[in-house]
C-alpha cells in the first residue's frame, strides 16, 4: 500500500504573552520605549532582536514523523496540549508548520470544531454545495449525494434556514454528513462528535467504518478509549508535542497507559465539566490489595468514586462504573443496588473487582452519576477514561496456564470450581 500521508520532522511554534502585572502604560511610555528600540537598531544594526520576557516560545509539535497507508483508520490520542489538534489542523491545512514537511495524497474532509468551513449567513442548503465545491466536487456530484447528506443529518426542515441559527447538535450532523458523503480520500474528524447524542455517535462511527472499508482514510482524535479503539486499527500517540508511539491501536492504547499511569486522579481543575446542577465527580482512585505497583490476575481491586450532591433530587442518584479493554470491548458496567435519595453532602462509592475475574490487559474505568427522577433520568456526569489499570498473570507455580506461555483469550478469566475424576 502507498502512503498518502507523510509527514517528516514537523514542527509547529506559537509565541506565547504574557500579561505584566505592572503599572498603566502611558503614551509618553510607549514613545519612549520606540525610540530606543530606534536609537539601538541604529546603533547595533547586525545584532540579534532582543527577546521581550512577555513572549514565551511554545512548540506544540516538535519533529514529528509518520507515514500513515491507504485505507488506514487511524486514531490520534495523547493528554491535553499533547499536539492532537495542532496535527490536525496542519494536516487540513488551516495553518502552517514552522518546519518540516507534509505530503497528503487526495482530497482531504476535515471536522475539526463546529461550524468549520461553514459560512452562518447562508443556508444548511447553500452550505452543502459550498462545502463540495472547496473539496472539488462537481454539481452533479454533490447533487448526487444531496439527499444522503440531508437524510444522515436529519435537518430536512432546517434546510434553508441560516445555519447561525442551528444548535451546535444540529450544526455537527450537517458538518459530518457533508465531510463523510461528499467522498473525499481523507476524513480528519476530531473530538467535536462529542457534541452530538449517542444515538448520532454510533452513526458516525458505523459512517467512518464504511469510509474505512471503501479505501479511504479516516483520522479520529478522541479521549474516548472504547469508541477510538472499536474505530480503527493503527493509533498515534503524541506527549508533549512529541511522537511517542506508532503502530496498533491496541498498542497505542497500552503505550499510552504505561505513559500515564493515573491510579488517582482529582477533578478540581475541570471546571464545570464533569456536574450538573444536581452532582459534582471530585476524585477517582484505584486501591490494590497489595503494595506492588502491578496487579496481578489474582489480586482484587477497589474502584473508589467522590461526589458532591448539591441539592436533594425528586428521585435518586446512582453512582456508576463503566469497565472498558483496551481494544474497546465493554467487559462490565455496575450499579449499586437499592440505593435510596440521599441528602447533600460528599459522598465516597466504592466497587470491589474479586480477583481471578479479569483477564490480563490493560483496563478504562469510567465513572458517571446517574439522577433517576420519575418520569426520566440524566447522566450528572460522565468520564470515559477516568482511570486506568493493567492486570498481569505472574506465571507463578500453580498457575492455571499449565505451561502455556500464549496469550488466554476472552475477556474475563474467572476461576471456577472444577471436578475431574475417574468414572470407570
Amino acid at each position: 500500500m502507498s502512503s498518502v500521508i507523510a509527514v517528516e520532522n514537523l514542527s509547529k511554534k506559537y509565541i506565547i504573552g504574557h500579561q505584566k502585572q505592572e503599572r498603566y502604560t502611558a503614551l509618553r511610555d510607549v514613545l519612549a520605549n520606540g525610540a530606543k528600540r530606534f536609537t539601538h537598531k541604529l546603533c547595533h544594526p547586525f545584532a540579534a532582536p532582543a527577546i521581550d520576557p512577555a513572549h514565551e516560545e511554545f512548540w506544540a509539535l516538535k519533529e514529528v514523523s509518520f507515514d500513515i497507508q491507504q485505507g488506514d483508520r487511524v486514531g490520534i490520542i495523547g493528554r491535553n496540549g499533547a499536539g492532537k489538534s495542532t496535527l490536525l489542523k496542519i494536516l487540513s491545512r488551516i495553518t502552517e508548520p514552522t518546519s518540516g514537511k507534509v505530503s497528503i495524497k487526495g482530497r482531504v474532509a476535515s471536522l475539526l470544531e463546529v461550524g468549520t468551513g461553514f459560512h452562518p449567513e447562508l443556508t444548511g442548503r447553500e452550505n452543502i454545495s459550498l462545502n463540495g465545491a472547496i473539496l472539488g466536487m462537481s454539481k452533479a456530484e454533490i447533487k448526487s449525494k444531496f439527499d444522503e447528506i440531508v437524510a444522515f443529518a436529519e435537518v430536512e426542515k432546517f434546510l434553508d434556514t441560516p445555519v447561525k441559527h442551528y444548535s451546535s447538535g444540529m450544526y455537527v450532523r450537517l458538518a459530518f454528513a457533508v465531510a463523510a458523503h461528499l467522498e473525499p480520500e481523507i476524513l480528519i474528524v476530531d473530538e467535536v462528535l462529542a457534541v452530538g447524542d449517542a444515538q448520532f455517535q454510533k452513526k458516525c462511527l458505523g459512517k467512518m467504518e464504511e469510509v474505512g472499508k471503501q479505501g479511504r482514510t479516516v483520522l479520529f482524535v478522541s479521549h474516548n478509549m472504547a469508541m477510538i479503539s472499536n474505530l480503527c486499527q493503527k493509533g498515534i500517540v503524541l506527549k508533549q508535542g512529541g511522537l511517542l508511539f506508532q503502530g496498533e491501536m491496541s498498542e497505542a492504547v497500552l503505550a499510552y497507559y504505561q505513559d500515564n499511569r493515573n491510579g488517582e486522579r482529582s477533578y478540581n481543575q475541570h471546571g464545570s465539566k464533569y456536574e450538573s446542577e444536581n452532582a459534582k465527580l471530585l476524585s477517582a482512585e484505584i486501591i490494590r490489595s497489595s503494595e506492588s505497583d502491578e496487579i496481578t490476575i489474582h489480586d482484587d481491586v477497589l474502584i473508589r468514586m467522590k461526589y458532591q450532591l448539591k441539592k436533594t433530587v425528586d428521585g435518586k442518584c446512582v453512582p456508576n462504573f463503566h469497565v472498558y479493554r483496551a481494544d474497546g470491548t465493554c467487559v462490565f458496567v455496575v450499579s449499586p443496588e437499592n440505593i435510596n435519595a440521599l441528602p447533600p453532602g460528599d459522598y465516597c462509592a466504592d466497587c470491589k473487582i474479586p480477583g481471578d475475574l479479569l483477564n490480563e490487559g490493560a483496563y478504562f474505568v469510567g465513572m458517571a452519576l446517574t439522577s433517576y427522577m420519575q418520569s426520566h433520568y440524566v447522566d450528572d456526569y460522565y468520564d470515559p477514561n477516568a482511570l486506568m489499570f493493567n492486570v498481569v498473570d505472574p506465571m507463578m507455580e500453580g498457575s492455571s496456564r499449565y505451561g502455556y506461555a500464549g496469550p488466554i483469550p476472552g475477556v474475563i478469566r474467572p476461576k471456577f470450581v472444577w471436578n475431574v475424576r475417574n468414572i470407570e
